[in-house]
């Protein structure tokens, strides 16, 4: 059945092959698509009301798959209109699209065995990055963000569904976006998860009290909080 089961094929820019040039119009194009879906949206929304706004007021963030580093800046002007502090750190697996970023501290480095000691953030995001791994990376990505949360870990990506892949192909057809950029668009979708899906992920890697949710039918959220703070 169509869209029944999680794609398994590799995206086209998942390829550490592809070229600066490439790179840089593919953020460019993931940007603009971004900004119609509003990405930061949840971050900004939920983030407050799961820790508490106490909490926010200072906080040293871990972002996965933090690609050109847009996340970050968008989350640091946020935070800073509310007189908070946010500390981002950004890791990818991607030097060239690191190279992209200069608002904050880069590391190149995978998700699935992260360079940092056991609780070296206070929080760990990621957004659009798990649909990109197997289950079974999705799961030792999930254990690893555990580990190096001190406070929570809180998870973006997307919904695979038949309605977010028709408003995605449409839009991708109206902006005329590349048509490599087109395709891995739709293949994210078709990469993307289910609730029950990232659930079990989340149970297996030992993510204690993990809430999966459904956010708008286009996403799914992970939010998971460690019962004892040192």
């Amino acid at each position: 059945m169509f869209l029944g089961r999680r794609a398994t094929q590799a995206e086209y820019f998942d390829s550490p092959q592809r070229s600066l040039a490439e790179i840089v119009n593919f953020y460019e194009s993931l940007n603009r698509a971004n900004r119609f879906f509003v990405f930061a949206e949840p971050f900004q929304r939920l983030l407050p009301k799961f820790l508490g706004e106490g909490a926010c007021r200072s906080l040293s963030i871990l972002d996965l798959g933090a690609g050109d580093g847009t996340l970050a800046k968008v989350l640091t002007a946020w935070a800073v209109k509310r007189g908070w502090t946010w500390r981002f750190t950004d890791l990818d697996v991607n030097f060239r699209a690191l190279r992209l970023n200069s608002a904050c501290p880069n590391v190149a480095g995978s998700a699935l065995a992260l360079p940092f000691r056991d609780a070296s953030f206070d929080v760990v995001i990621a957004s659009q990055m798990t649909h990109h791994l197997t289950d079974a990376q999705a799961q030792q990505h999930l254990r690893e963000a555990w580990r190096v949360a001190r406070v929570a870990i809180f998870l973006s990506d997307l919904h695979r569904n038949a309605g977010l892949y028709a408003m995605l192909w449409l839009l991708l057809c109206l902006g005329r976006f590349p048509h490599s950029f087109r395709l891995d668009g739709l293949l994210s979708v078709r990469r993307g998860w289910r609730v029950d899906e990232l659930q079990r992920l989340a149970d297996q890697a030992g993510l204690i009290g993990a809430r999966i949710r459904l956010y708008y039918g286009a996403r799914v959220l992970l939010q998971a909080r460690k019962r004892t703070v040192n």
